[in-house]
This record gives structure tokens, sequence and C-alpha cells, in this order.
């Protein structure tokens, strides 16, 4: 019972009420690392998964794991509401990080003899023949070598900088003149820019598929780059750095530039854990750790260091279609398939998106048509995370060049696309767009569009709020949800929002949406506890809440008070959730499960049932601290009943899945559902449309 749980009897005021937020993410990534280990998924998919583990591992190393050991160099010791001191978290989490590690290179190994099957290779240079050894010498002396810069380290040349999960190899040499007997060392980047698997020729007839890793043929040739000087070692290591930005946004005269400064800073931030080769030399091993002052952050890796690279393995391969999962058929909205006109839709009826099934194309038609349309006077958006080649980038730039007053906010804080976003800030501003910052000391997380429209004599508001970014890419592989509407209270918040951010502005208030940091929390948790009013007078009362993360003490408690209210409380929480479910006398109405499958479940919805009259609501948020008070969070509500009904259809799909479903135990520990009767995945079910949306044909408002 290591995560700090008490299996029966858990007193209410006392931390076992509580799963301790970093630990249920080691969870969380154990989830998406079976899914690498599923032996019924494609094994090309399996390998994406593996990807996906790794990254989000160095995610969790570079921020959360980062903060902790800030937190200890500050001399910050006290628990946490889930009773863990900042140093007895830490030996916890490295101590589960460094088991699974060891858990993705077996699963590595076993991906990569069943790749072999398939007939495809990742040999080293040893085992290649003659010919295709010297295919490969030709190309790292006309490609790779003229790209690679040896750095020496001794009394005359100090440690050079090492980039923050960049690939290096560490050399330990010898001089080749006998009476000099003194041990050299010196490191060699790995390009990350020529890729790291390199392609290696086999015969024309052959349906082989061969690769060697960009390391393995620099460790065969290393001999190259130091004449006079014989290699005695070569091994791998990588580093992982602080990528938290500290900022002072209230000095910063310039938000942007501050922000510029601090991610050149990130690359110079405090090293967290050093990755090595396993059987690495011990003199190489010595220099790494005294140089980045690593203790217990050193990892042995028994395999090729960073698996991230796994990720571009499908687009190497190509073809194969039984590796893969079956493409999925996106379809336009119906709802717009046959008319040019979407406003004149979106005036009839509010209009309902689930992605990716039905694709994005139909939100960046929408902003292309507001854009070209002359009739449109003004066009607001949030911007967040936006794909490197947007069209709504170039739809924005044109409406302001056409005359049109356009504004975007645009979050510069958001964490590793923050240098992309500069970018996007830069050519807006350029195009004549009212750029915006967004407010100090908070993130811009709402995803909402704003298009203000002439109609005969007044304006009308057209409004679309989402679950997720306005990124194209993104949304081929998360499932959001996303609302069209016209209704004038939705379009009178939009503007005050809009104003907010923008402007000064008194707080407004709210005729229909919830908004983070002004009254989202409170708002929650008198939803909840309406709930438990409801429970408690024999009326319908039900919480069904799908969210990514759940953390914040104040909402767990009040869904604990619901649960023993009598309040059926279902959560669908992807990732973190530090509420313990099932626990007498405390959460026994309350269940938890987690839906790890081929699409990252992003949707946030929330549906009240309200003694009868339900609401229901989609939102940029999940129920965590930074999102309720450090954000710019928005929860709209679908007022349309029919698509309320949508919704319902969509959670209440999630709630059956019995496939790809993980229920949370009193412990903090998952156990996969159990499959009573017929298998359901609920995202493969959902690309059936016709069996959640309900689509209405005549529009009153």
């Amino acid at each position: 019972m290591e995560n700090n749980q008490k299996p029966e009897g858990v007193k209410s005021n006392d931390c076992y009420k509580y799963v301790n937020r970093d630990l249920s993410w080691i969870e969380f990534n154990r989830r998406v690392l079976e899914e690498a280990q599923d032996p019924t998924a494609p094994l090309l998919e399996r390998a994406k998964f593996l990807s996906i583990a790794s990254s989000n591992l160095d995610e969790f190393m570079s921020v959360r794991v980062a903060g902790i050991l800030d937190q200890m160099k500050a001399g910050y010791h006290k628990k946490d509401f889930t009773g863990y001191t900042p140093s007895g978290l830490l030996k916890r989490l490295l101590k589960r990080a460094n088991r699974m590690v060891a858990d993705q290179y077996k699963a590595f190994r076993d991906l990569t003899r069943q790749l072999a099957r398939e007939g495809i290779f990742f040999p080293s240079y040893d085992e290649l023949n003659s010919t295709q050894q010297k295919e490969m010498d030709t190309y790292f002396h006309e490609i790779v070598f003229p790209v690679l810069t040896p750095m020496a380290v001794d009394q005359s040349r100090p440690f050079p900088l090492v980039h923050t999960q960049s690939n290096y190899l560490a050399v330990v040499l010898e001089s080749c003149v006998p009476t000099d007997l003194r041990t050299y060392f010196a490191i060699v980047r790995v390009p990350h820019n020529l890729g790291r698997l390199v392609r290696v020729p086999v015969r024309t007839n052959s349906k082989k598929l061969e690769f060697i890793r960009m390391e393995e043929l620099i460790k065969h040739h290393i001999e190259s780059l130091f004449s006079g000087y014989k290699p005695i070692a070569v091994n791998g290591f990588r580093l992982t750095r602080n990528a938290d930005l500290t900022l002072n946004e209230e000095g910063a005269e310039d938000l942007l530039e501050e922000i510029e400064k601090e991610l050149k800073q990130r690359r110079w931030g405090a090293p967290v854990r050093l990755e090595v080769e396993k059987g690495i030399h011990p003199y190489a091993l010595e220099l790494l750790r005294d140089e980045f002052e690593i203790g217990e952050g050193c990892f042995e890796i028994d395999g090729p260091i960073d698996l991230t690279y796994l990720i571009k393995l499908p687009q190497l391969v190509g073809g194969r279609a039984h590796l893969y999962y079956p493409a999925l058929e996106q379809v336009y909205a119906e709802e717009f398939e046959h008319t040019d006109d979407f406003f004149e839709v979106i005036r009839e009826r509010d209009v309902l998106l689930y992605h990716p099934y039905e694709c994005f194309d139909t939100v960046a038609d929408f902003i292309l048509q507001a854009s070209d349309d002359p009739f449109v006077l003004a066009i607001k958006m949030t911007l967040y995370r936006v794909s490197g080649n947007s069209p709504l980038i170039g739809a924005l730039a044109r409406a302001a060049e056409s005359g049109k007053q356009v504004t975007v906010v645009v979050e510069l804080k958001a964490r590793f696309d923050e240098e992309r976003n500069i970018a996007w800030a830069r050519k807006l501003e350029k195009s004549g767009c009212h750029v915006v910052y967004g407010l100090v000391g908070l993130k811009t997380h709402a995803k909402i569009t704003l298009v203000v429209r002439q109609e005969q004599e007044s304006l009308r508001r057209y409004v679309h709020v989402g679950t997720g970014n306005y990124n194209d890419n993104t949304a081929k592989l998360y499932t959001d949800v996303g609302l069209f509407t016209s209704h004038q209270v939705i379009g009178e918040d939009a503007s005050a929002l809009f104003n907010e951010m923008t402007g000064y502005s008194s707080p407004h208030d709210w005729q229909a949406f919830i908004v983070a940091p002004a009254d989202m929390k409170t708002r929650l948790i008198e939803l909840i506890e309406r709930e438990g009013r409801h429970a408690l007078a024999g009326k319908p009362a039900r919480i069904v809440a799908k969210m990514n993360s759940l953390s914040n003490q104040e909402v767990v408690d009040a869904l604990y008070e619901a649960s023993q209210a009598g309040v059926k409380i279902d959560l669908i929480v992807r990732g973190v959730c530090v509420l313990r479910p099932g626990v007498a006398d405390l959460s026994e109405n309350i269940t938890v499960r987690s839906i790890v499958d081929r699409f990252l479940e992003h949707s946030r919805l929330y549906w009240f049932e309200n003694g009868g009259s339900p609401d229901v609501y989609l939102s940029s948020a999940d129920w965590m601290t930074r999102n309720l008070t450090r954000r710019i969070e928005l929860m709209c509500p679908v007022r349309d009943e029919e698509l309320q009904q949508s919704v319902i259809n969509l959670l209440e799909l999630c709630l059956r899945d019995n496939v790809k479903a993980r229920f949370l135990q009193p412990g903090g520990n998952y156990i996969r559902a159990a499959e009573n009767g017929p298998k359901v995945r609920s995202q493969f079910d959902a690309m059936n449309i016709n069996r959640w949306k309900v689509r209405k044909r005549e529009y009153t408002r």
C-alpha cells in the first residue's frame, strides 16, 4: 500500500482521503504504457504509445519533479494536503519512475522482436552486410561527419553547454602517444536535425526494412573525430533540465520580450535527470554526475536512450496497413454539409460537433467565411495552441487587412508552444490584428470565437465554444466537443469575456457562462451541493463529469459530501485524480474511470441532473487548482435539449466502455473494467455518429 493509502476505515479528517497528484500521474502514464504493451493493438500503434509514454515522462521530470526539487532547495519541508513532504514524495516518484522505465524497455524489446517478424529490423553496424556497410560509411562521411562537433573537456576547455533532452555521446579516450598515460574526455551531440533512424538500403526485391540509429552509426565512426587518440568507451547520455518558465510579469514592460528572454534561459535550467547508457564507463559517469550535480535522478538505460523517436516510425515504414488502426473516416458536420452559409444554419439552431469523428474543417470554414463575409464587422478569438500551418492565421490576417476589427488573445505561456505562439503573434500584428497577450498572472485557456455581423438593422453575435484548441492537427488526434450558437445571452457573455481579457472592465454578471478565476470554483461547488440537496429531498440527483484531471481539494471535498448525501457520481478522469472512490462513509457513491485509447480523451463535459431538469456544460477547464484559480477558463451551458441529450449520450457511452476503461480503486491503483456482456469500446462506437447525436430538423429559439 505505497500510495499513502489506508485500505479500510478511512477517516474524513486526515490525508488518507486523497491520492497524491504526482503519484496519480505516474499511474496515468502506466496506463499509457499498457497501450504499448497491449498484444491486441497493431504494432506501429504500440510504438506510438511507447513514444508518448516516454515523452510524458520527459515533461513530468522537467516540470513536476523540477518543481519538487525547487521546493527542496528553497528549504520547504511542509506536507501537502495528501500527506507528503517534497523530499518524501521525490523518493517515491523516482522509485516508481525507475520501475516504469524498466517496463518501457521491456516493452521496447518485445516490440522490436515482433517488428522483426514483420520484416522491420534495427541492426547494429556490425550486423550489416559489406554492401550496406559501404553505403552507411558513405552516408556518414558525406552527410553526418560535417555536422558533428567533438567537444573536449579539460583544464582549458570547460564543460560545454548540454542541451536539455538532446542525445549525446560521452567519449573516454587515451592518447596514441605511448608515454602519455592520461585519460581524456569529450562529448559529441547526436544531430537531431538528420533524423534518429537512418534507412539502410536492402536488395531491390526485398520486403525487409532496416534502420540503424544515428548514434550507432556515429559510434562506429567515432575515431574519425579524434585523430591521434584512441576511444576507450563511447556511451550515450541525455540530460533533462528544469523547463518551467519563471516570469516576472508584473515588472515586464513587454511580456513577449520577457518570454523570449526566458525561453533562452530554459536551455540553462537546473539539471533534473541524467539518463546514461547501461554499462557506461565509470570515468564518464563520474564526470557527468559531478558536472550536473545529479544524485538520485540518474537513470541507467538498458536500450537506446529516448524512445520518443518511435513516434516517427509509422511514417518511415509506410504501407503495411495491418500494423496500424484503420484510417478514421472523418465526416463533415451534416448540419453544414449542404450549405455555403454557416450563419443561416446557426441562426436557426445550435450545432454540436464531436472531433475527431466530425472534422475540424467545419470550424476552420466558419472562420474563413467570417473573414470573407462583407457583413462581418468583428472577429474575436483566443489562441492557445495552434498548428504549424494553421489556415486560421491566414484567415484572421486577411480579415484584418480587409478592414474588419480582428482581436486575437494569444497565450504566450502555453508550455512548450511559446516560440510558435510568438511567431504567430508577430505575423498577426503585422497584418493589422489587435493582438493581446492575456492578463498578468493568468493563462488564457478558454477556447472561444466571437463573430459580430451586421444583419438588416441590428447586430447579431455568432459564437463558437470548444473544449479543445483551435489546432487542426490535434483535432485529428484528440476527442473534443465544440458548440456553435447565436443565442443572445451567450453572445452577450462572449462580448463581456473578451472585454475583460482585452481592456478594463468591472466583473461581469454572467448570464450563461461560468468563468475562472472569477467564480468557477464557487459555482462548481454550488452545483455539486445543489445535487446533494436534491438527493436529500428525494429528487433525481446525479453528477457525471468528464475531464482530464481532478486535483482541487475543495471540489473533491464537495464531491465527498454529495456522495454522503446520496448523489450518484460518475467521474471520467483520463489522467490525475486525487479523489479516492468507493470508500465507506466517504465516497461509496462515487466511481472514477479512466479511458486511454487510440485518441487522447480531451473533452471536458459536465452533467448535473438537477432534480430532473438537467444542466449540461462543455468546458475548457479541468477541476484542478490551476484551472480554477490561475487561468481564464470557460464553462458554457448547452441549452438546446436535443444537444443536451447528445452530450449525455456521449457520457453514457463512456460509462459503458468495458474494453479501454480502467477503474480507480480506493488504494490509488487502477483495474480494467469487467467485460460483462457485449464489448463496448467507446471511441470506436462513437464513430457511428447516429448512435449518439440527436439532430433537430426544425428549430425555434
